[in-house]
């Protein structure tokens, strides 16, 4: 009678051992798909020029598995603003000043919101086309997508949503990394120094402070501080207001002739801006010749 009970024991363990390795292999084999992004919210960003009328971007999607899939496997893409609205209330609570942008449906085109794995391959993609021109870069702009499942096909469900970040640049200054300028010159004819911010406005023009003006992050601040550097096709510069400030190219310096130029120095690369113009804000005017320089790699 023991030795029944022991065997009994035993082929029941054996049965509960087999089971959980049915599980565990079902589990290990089995193919399930996110769409590839960071961590953070699950964002992916796309970094687009703004020399370009239309650029082609993609959003992607990995399976997950031991083995890649058998047959292809397709999911959809479709609109959807939760994942947007919570990435804002997040971040901003509810200080909506603050909020990124859904990108305007003028900006992109999706042309086929059916993304499909190909047998026997571990990702897929399809393509968004946009349209960076007139994206600000004081501006977040997402374009908020979550997959939908089609055939049964499992999603993961922490990477079923993605935030699709849309950033802008020209040769001369980017939105996804600072483009910090070392300037040095004169102002009223006294000798300056600092470090200025460029920002990219259209494919031949960026944004920056004038003078040695404080930099703050709000729009007025920056309507009535900042100047437009409008380079032409022989490197000329055009100096123009932003918005508000009043501003006066000057000519003729042979020393800051309103030029830009990339210079090569022991095989590093500078762009470098010469300036010279005036300004005034509030009651203040000043006298700026100025070189605005940065390594380029």
């Amino acid at each position: 009678m023991k030795n029944n009970l022991i065997w009994l024991l035993v082929f029941s363990a054996f049965i509960s051992s087999c089971q959980d390795k049915e599980v565990f292999e079902q589990e290990m084999y089995k193919n399930v798909v996110a769409l590839i992004s960071s961590s953070y919210h699950n964002t992916f960003e796309e970094v687009v020029s703004l020399s370009e009328d239309e650029v082609t971007g993609y959003i992607s999607a990995s399976v997950g598995g031991s083995y890649a899939p058998q047959e292809d496997i397709i999911i959809s893409l479709a609109e959807d603003n939760e994942a947007f609205d919570r990435y804002n209330w997040s971040l901003y609570d509810a200080d909506t000043k603050l909020y990124a942008n859904l990108l305007s449906k003028d900006k992109y085109n999706i042309p086929d919101y059916n993304l499909i794995i190909r047998a026997g391959e571990r990702t897929g993609r399809t393509i968004v086309k946009l349209k960076p021109e007139g994206l600000s870069p004081d501006s977040t702009y997402f374009i908020s997508l979550k997959a939908l499942s089609k055939d049964g096909v499992e999603l993961n469900d922490k990477k079923k949503n993605i935030l699709y970040k849309v950033l802008i640049y020209n040769q001369y200054a980017s939105q996804a990394v600072n483009s910090y300028y070392t300037m040095s010159g004169l102002q009223n004819g006294a000798i300056t120094a600092g470090s200025k911010q460029l920002y990219p406005l259209t494919k031949n023009s960026v944004r920056v402070i004038a003078g040695t003006e404080s930099f703050a992050n709000n729009i007025n601040s920056i309507a009535n501080t900042s100047m437009i550097l409008e380079i032409g096709s022989d490197n000329s510069v055009t100096i123009k207001p932003y918005k508000n400030i009043n501003i006066i190219q000057l000519d003729g310096d042979s020393r800051y002739p309103n030029t830009f130029q990339v210079e090569e120095i022991f095989g590093r690369k500078f762009n470098v801006f010469l300036l010279s113009y005036q300004y005034k804000v509030g009651n203040t005017t000043r006298v700026m010749q100025e070189e605005l320089r940065m390594e380029i790699k």
